[in-house]
C-alpha cells in the first residue's frame, strides 16, 4: 500500500467516525513529530499496539480485501499468566461494501463484533474441525444474548445496533453490505502476532511504499518514530 493512500484512508475514516459521533482518544491525533517527543509515559500504547492499523492482508487490493482498524485499549498477552492488568481489548473498524476480511479464527481470543452504524455487516461462520479445517456442523452463536443456530457457511447479517459473540476456534469472514459500516470489537486481549489462524495464508500487515510523509503513525511505524531513551537535541 502507498503511504499517500494510507493517509487518505485515515483522514476519510476520521470524517466517517465523526459523522457517527464516535470520538477517538487523544493519541489518535498525535502527529509523527509529536511521537518523536514522547517518552516512557507512552510505552503502553506501543507495547500493546494501540492505534491505527490498516491492512490489505498482502492482497494488493485493499478495496476488496482489507480492513481499517483503530485499537483503543488492549492488555499485554502476558497479563493472562498473572491474571492482572487489562485482560480485554476494544477496537473500532471501518468495513467497506464488499470489502472482505478473510476467513480466520483465534485460538485464545473470544470477541463481540458490533455493528455501530452504517450499512449491514455480513459475517460468514464455520466451526473448526480438530485439524483446523472448515466443519460442516451447525454453528450456534449468541446474537445480543439470544442463541441462534445457523448452517455451516451461512452468512449472518447484523444491522446497526446488533452484535454477535464469536468464541475461540470459530471461523469467520466478514464484509459490508448496502453502505460502509462502523464496526466495534470488544474482546479478550488481542495478540495479532500469535493468535490469528487464517484459513488461507495472508499477510497481516501491509508492505508500505513511502511515497509521502505519514499523516498519522500506524502501529508498525512506532519503532521508527518512538525512541523514549534517545537524547533529544534542540536545533
Amino acid at each position: 500500500m502507498k503511504r499517500s493512500e494510507i493517509n487518505r484512508l485515515i483522514e476519510d475514516a476520521l470524517g466517517f467516525m465523526g459523522n457517527h459521533q464516535f470520538c477517538l482518544p487523544p493519541f489518535a491525533h498525535w502527529s509523527p513529530e509529536t511521537w518523536r517527543k514522547k517518552g516512557p509515559e507512552a510505552q503502553e500504547i506501543v507495547e500493546t499496539n494501540l492505534g491505527w492499523d490498516i491492512t490489505d492482508f498482502g492482497s494488493g487490493d485493499y478495496e476488496h480485501i482489507g480492513l481499517f482498524l483503530f485499537t483503543m485499549r488492549n492488555g499485554h498477552p502476558s497479563n493472562w499468566s498473572t491474571m492482572s492488568g487489562k485482560l480485554y481489548a476494544e477496537k473500532i473498524m471501518v468495513v467497506g461494501v464488499g470489502q472482505v476480511t478473510p476467513m480466520h479464527f483465534h485460538w485464545q481470543k473470544s470477541e463481540d463484533i458490533i455493528n455501530r452504524g452504517g450499512g449491514k455487516l455480513m459475517i460468514q461462520l464455520y466451526n473448526a474441525t480438530a485439524d483446523e479445517d472448515l466443519d460442516d456442523s451447525p454453528v450456534i452463536v449468541s446474537v445480543d444474548g439470544v442463541l441462534r443456530t445457523v448452517a455451516a457457511g451461512e452468512v449472518l447479517a447484523l444491522s446497526p445496533g446488533e452484535s454477535v459473540t464469536l468464541p475461540t476456534r470459530l471461523y469467520h469472514k466478514f464484509w459490508g453490505a448496502e453502505s460502509r459500516v462502523l464496526v466495534g470489537e470488544v474482546s479478550m486481549v488481542n495478540d495479532d502476532a500469535r493468535d490469528n489462524r487464517f484459513y488461507d495464508p495472508v499477510g497481516r500487515f501491509p508492505e508500505i511504499e513511502e511515497d509521502a510523509s505519514p499523516f498519522r503513525l500506524l502501529v508498525t511505524d512506532y519503532q521508527d518514530f518512538y525512541q523514549p531513551d534517545a537524547e533529544v537535541v534542540d536545533g
